[in-house]
């Protein structure tokens, strides 16, 4: 056989780092499931040039072709690189079968052909909720979005989150105050101002013709922040010394009606979920789409680490308009990753197995095979020894696997349960006794600061 060649950027996680992945997935489902939004699944290919589009992620699209097409037409499709592009398919295909407001959660893997580094893969699980209208969108969805986000974030085994919000027609509006023509180009540079610093903003923005007083006014813009509406004031005190332009009442209203909603969105949010919801107005969210809120989510003392968690309001989901929406999206396998390298996250045990079943002898087999079967039918996980061997050898079986309890069949009787950590010995009964809750399964200890 030839030598097994590692690819990086596909991560295949050991049993019990899956667990840590499960117990987040399984989560993410139950909350999102609770406030109404129903699955989808897409399928995993789409047309190279409904993909590609008019962007740059030709670069990344992963092509899958027959290994001999012939030519075919129909043999060359790219995998998706993100839920957006098959749900707004999906959504255009699938209209007349669909009740609006439709709300959705998708979880599935998606593929993307960059630079593998930290938390940063080639194939990984991606977690999507939705709200799309047919022809309007009301304001209060887009604080419902965050909500149950914020509420799906909080289950989880991870530290505490703060999810930084600001609104495109506020800034628009203020770009267009302060004289700023390429608006969506702007919007790029500064969503880069983690990433370059004020400096290389500014150094891109000169590059795009804008003046450095209107980029010292982004700049300044981008340091508002508030964890109220008190945010309000301090972008109308830099309007009233910064604007200089002549005819600015139509960006004048625009950056009043973005005031007003990222106000309404900051205090909805924060009196359902208390404390998540931060007025950062340095969040640009670079994609052209966005037209109203948008959202960047950070795990408390892991902000290096990047958001987690974004998305935003876009006024038309598929090409032609007539379905606004709103969204938000998890890099589950990101998360993850963060969660065991730093040590936040990890299982009880790697196999859901609660009990091991040992083996007097070979000819006994069957009676711990029975035991084994009662438990099972009772709900309880459990396996039976691989061996008769000494019943040391498979109390260290059990303890190298993980597995709490160790069941000892008797002759005239059910026998005896032994907990190997503490030593604890019992008589049981197969039909009555069950380990406690926190053993039964899996479990998932982190960090859970909430």
């Amino acid at each position: 056989m030839a030598r097994v060649r590692p690819l990086s950027g596909f991560p295949e996680l050991t049993p019990r780092d899956r667990v840590v992945e499960a117990r987040i997935l399984s989560t993410l489902r139950e909350v999102f499931g609770l406030h109404g939004f129903g699955e989808i699944e897409t399928r995993a290919v789409e047309p190279i040039e409904r993909l590609a589009g008019d962007s740059e992620a030709s670069k990344e699209i992963y092509v899958l072709q027959r290994l001999n097409a012939d030519g075919d037409s129909d043999a060359k499709v790219g995998l998706h690189f993100d839920l957006t592009v098959p749900f707004a398919r999906y959504v255009e295909e699938n209209q007349g079968a669909l009740q609006f407001p439709f709300r959705r959660w998708q979880i599935q893997k998606v593929w993307r052909g960059e630079r593998p580094q930290e938390g940063r893969f080639r194939e990984f699980y991606q977690a999507d909720i939705d709200i799309v209208a047919r022809e309007t969108l009301p304001e209060h969805l887009e604080a419902e979005v965050a909500i149950v986000m914020a509420r799906a974030l909080r289950r989880l085994p991870i530290p505490s989150v703060t999810m930084h919000v600001n609104n495109r027609a506020l800034v628009e509006g203020f770009y267009r105050g302060v004289g700023i023509d390429d608006i969506a180009g702007a919007l790029r540079s500064v969503d880069k101002l983690d990433k370059v610093g004020p400096d290389g903003v500014r150094a891109e923005l000169a590059a795009q013709g804008v003046s450095e007083t209107a980029a010292d006014a982004a700049l300044e813009l981008a340091r508002i922040s508030s964890t109220d509406s008190s945010f309000a004031s301090a972008v109308e005190d830099l309007w009233e010394t910064t604007v200089k332009v002549d005819d600015v009442s139509g960006a004048q209203d625009q950056l009043a009606r973005g005031i007003a909603s990222l106000a309404t969105l900051v205090d909805t949010v924060n009196a359902a979920v208390p404390g998540t919801a931060v007025a950062d107005l340095r969040i640009a969210r670079g994609l052209d789409y966005y037209t109203g809120s948008v959202y960047e989510t950070f795990m408390d003392g892991h902000e290096a680490f990047g958001s987690i968690c974004s998305g935003g309001r876009y006024d038309s989901l598929v090409a032609g308009g007539g379905f606004p929406g709103v969204g938000m999206s998890i890099g589950v396998s990101r998360l993850v990753a963060l969660l065991l390298s730093a040590g936040l996250a990890s299982a009880t045990r790697g196999v859901p197995s609660a009990v091991l079943v040992a083996v007097t002898e070979e000819e006994s087999r069957r009676a711990s095979n029975a035991i084994a079967d009662r438990l099972r039918a009772r709900g309880i996980p459990c396996e039976v020894a691989p061996s008769a061997s000494k019943f040391g050898k498979q109390i260290q079986h059990a303890d190298r696997r993980g597995i709490p309890f160790v069941w000892f069949p008797a002759e005239d009787g059910d026998g005896q349960v032994k907990d190997i950590r503490s030593g604890d010995q019992v008589d049981a009964d197969a039909d009555v006794w069950a380990p406690p809750a926190g053993d039964l399964w899996p479990e998932v200890v982190g960090s859970d600061a909430h």
